[in-house]
């Protein structure tokens, strides 16, 4: 297709990710009500769908943002990755992530089944829930294959549960009276966005964060082999189906891994590090905007309350896991 045809969608798009990522900043969003760039673009993309009727032609550049644009993004998030980083936080820690996030995960799928959720959305909320939110929606849904609109939803249930957390998280550690070792594992084996893992342990004190902070890193790390599955999995589905239309090897999973895998050398300047985190980030909205305008706020209400209480029994259980867990491998 010309770029002609291509330029008025992209341009909406590119438009809508740089205002949610300048409004990210704001220090009142950023500090106050630490709502991420990423659910700040999907709600103006939706916004600008409901309010306005997007004309035929902005509709070939969004489609771009959604799928190509989007994969590279997802691709450029290993770039956040650093196994030295991994390792540092000890065999007990990791074992807490990897169980208490495998579990929910099944956990997850294995409820929104039961509710009678679409299997994509199940999907997506279940990955989204179990390892880094909004991120992995993005991710899984770069291989799910799912309707349009259930990015969006899940996307909301996620960031509506993980909002709440940064405030009852802080309020259960003192309560309980937990240390700031353990706090800072459970925080950051069971919070869903990073954004909201930080935030919720600067709650409590500013070394629970820096447990946290890592502890949540080591929990994005199963996010590869979790999408490397998915992928394997549709595509299993389809060829029953006859109609393959997976890859069983995504390309953008490849060039994740290997990103990690050059950031964890240490050889690029922390400045270029940053440099390419932002413009991932920008790639990242602009591709849940192109999420957002296929998406009207119409679609939420008719998805029911069902997804959010999918969400919210999934949280329960990482919840209540990952803290028994850390409480008799970490110490109380």
């Amino acid at each position: 297709m010309r770029p002609a045809a291509l330029a008025p969608g992209l341009l909406l798009a590119a438009g809508l990710a740089t205002a949610s990522l300048a409004a990210a900043d704001l220090p009142w969003v950023r500090d106050t009500i630490h709502l991420s760039a990423l659910l700040l673009v999907i709600l103006l993309g939706m916004t600008v769908r409901s309010l306005v009727p997007l004309p035929a032609g902005v509709h070939p550049g969004v489609r771009l943002a959604q799928r190509p644009i989007l994969r590279w993004a997802v691709a450029g998030l290993g770039f956040r990755l650093s196994l030295g980083e991994l390792w540092s936080i000890g065999a007990p820690a990791l074992a807490v992530v990897v169980v208490s996030t495998l579990a929910a995960l099944a956990f997850g799928w294995w409820v929104a089944e039961r509710l009678g959720l679409p299997h994509g959305l199940g999907r997506l909320l279940g990955v989204g829930g179990a390892i880094c939110g909004a991120s992995a929606v993005v991710a899984a849904d770069s291989v799910v294959q799912a309707e349009r609109r259930e990015a969006a939803i899940a996307l909301g249930v996620i960031t509506l549960l993980g909002t709440a957390g940064i405030v009852l998280y802080p309020l259960a550690a003192r309560a309980l009276g937990m240390s700031d070792l353990l706090y800072g594992v459970w925080n950051g084996a069971s919070l869903h966005e990073t954004a909201q893992v930080v935030a919720a342990g600067f709650g409590v004190s500013e070394e629970s964060a820096r447990i946290a902070t890592v502890v949540k890193l080591a929990r994005i790390t199963l996010l590869a082999p979790v999408v490397f599955w998915l992928a394997w999995s549709m595509r299993r589905r389809h060829e029953a189906a006859g109609a393959p239309r997976v890859a069983p090897l995504p390309w953008f999973l490849v060039m994740f891994v290997a990103f990690a895998a050059l950031h964890s050398t240490g050889w690029l300047p922390p400045e270029v590090v940053a440099a390419i985190r932002r413009a991932d980030l920008w790639l990242l909205c602009v591709g849940m905007a192109g999420v957002g305008l296929e998406t009207g706020f119409g679609d939420l209400r008719a998805a029911g309350a069902r997804p959010l209480i999918a969400g919210a029994l999934q949280w329960a259980f990482l919840a209540c896991l990952s803290w028994a867990m850390a409480r008799a491998l970490v110490g109380p």
